[in-house]
């Protein structure tokens, strides 16, 4: 009975062991019940996701409890993820509005944005810098927050998922350095030049995505997949981003499990895949001079997409 829960740590409890009972997918920012149930009670309680171990012995109010209790049995019942049920999400360090217009914001790049690209960026003259495919706008913005003297575009096709990064923008008071375009890919930014773009792009298959679990479902389409191999964006971005790099810009883009099909349609492409924390996240890393030498096998492959 629910009625003997009373404080954060009996809630927490209580909503990992019942997520686990469900057979709940943990694929937006949590890989387990435990880590998944203390985001949803500490941000439905709008708690810090560090807040202090003696806190776990506070009492829950009446209100709070029926709001808790009824989050968790949306969780279960409907597969929402945990973003959108309390309509917000951590990404490097700072705190995002979420919701369905675009994906949850759960990217590996966001390590690479804390360790402030290093040692890439390392003795490079950073200005501009282009996150293509922003959904809620959580990579271009937290740049921007990590880097004071960086200006930042933010593009995607979606308006829906613009209108949120746009409010992400001022959620994190960066609108002096950051500004959100509409554009398929680099359509819409004709002679703008960038010393890096990075990329979080649709890059799921149509087969990956019939047998995804039931979360994934209530997500943007538009924001996961990219055709056969996941890869009919990926191509766009490697044959035009060198249109929009300076001479010395790099190219930084996450293609998760389309990775191996990446390197068997270009064998040849020197593709630098990063490292992370808990190992190869399918993100490469690749310098303008070396797309514009491989430029004619890049072309070649992107011309049979439609």
């Amino acid at each position: 009975m629910t009625d003997a829960l009373a404080t954060l740590l009996d809630f927490i409890r209580y909503a990992a062991s019942r997520f686990d009972e469900a057979g709940l997918t943990f694929g937006h920012s949590h890989d387990n019940a435990l880590d998944e149930a203390t985001n949803l009670v500490l941000a439905s309680l709008r708690l810090p996701p560090d807040l202090p171990p003696a806190y776990a012995q506070a009492h829950l109010t009446c209100a709070e409890r029926l709001r808790v209790l009824a989050l968790i049995e949306r969780r279960i019942a409907e597969r929402i993820p945990v973003a959108y049920l309390v309509g917000t999400a951590w990404f490097a360090g700072l705190k995002f509005k979420s919701d369905a217009r675009a994906l949850v914001p759960r990217s590996p790049i966001a390590e690479l944005i804390e360790n402030g690209f290093a040692p890439w960026l390392d003795d490079r003259d950073m200005q501009r810098a282009l996150d293509l495919c922003t959904g809620s706008g959580c990579i271009g913005i937290a740049m921007a927050a990590h880097n004071p003297d960086w200006q930042v575009d933010l593009a995607d096709i979606s308006e829906d998922a613009l209108a949120l990064a746009r409010e992400n923008i001022a959620f994190q008071h960066v609108e002096e350095r950051v500004r959100a375009l509409q554009s398929d890919l680099f359509s819409a930014l004709m002679g703008e030049r960038y010393d890096v773009i990075v990329s979080n792009p649709p890059y799921v298959t149509e087969a990956e995505y019939v047998v995804m679990p039931g979360e994934y479902a209530h997500e943007p389409k538009l924001g996961l997949t990219a055709g056969v191999d996941g890869l009919d964006l990926v191509l766009r971005i490697l044959r035009d981003a060198p249109q929009h790099l300076r001479d010395d810009g790099l190219l930084i883009v996450e293609v998760g499990e389309s990775a191996r099909a990446l390197t068997e349609l270009l064998p040849e492409l020197p593709l630098l895949w990063l490292d992370f924390k808990v190992g190869p996240m399918g993100v490469f890393l690749i310098e303008r001079a070396a797309l514009l030498e491989h430029a004619a096998a890049i072309h070649s492959v992107a011309a049979t997409r439609a």
